[in-house]
């Protein structure tokens, strides 16, 4: 696992809990780069979930191999990842 994260947000930012499921058969790389003094970079596997903290407005994106050789960039808003929470009855 490569994980790497160095952060410098400020603490009035809300963070949300998000989450990645790499439903596919290549080795992708997961990014956040639009928040400034921020980066965030993991490799995530073929079938692997992965959960992490981000701001609601940082972007994920998804870095894959393309079959033609070129590198493919899919960006995800990290608000559309958020874990939700379920109720429980008693």
């Amino acid at each position: 696992m490569n994980l790497t994260m160095n952060e410098v947000i400020p603490e009035q930012n809300t963070r949300i809990l998000c989450w990645y499921l790499n439903n596919t058969s290549q080795v992708q790389i997961a990014r956040i780069t639009n928040i400034p003094n921020w980066h965030f970079e993991r490799t995530v596997f073929p079938g692997e979930r992965f959960l992490f903290e981000a701001v609601p407005e940082a972007k994920l994106e998804i870095w894959t191999a393309a079959e033609t050789g070129g590198v493919a960039c899919e960006p995800i808003l990290c608000d559309r990842l958020q874990v939700e929470e379920l109720s429980t009855a008693d």
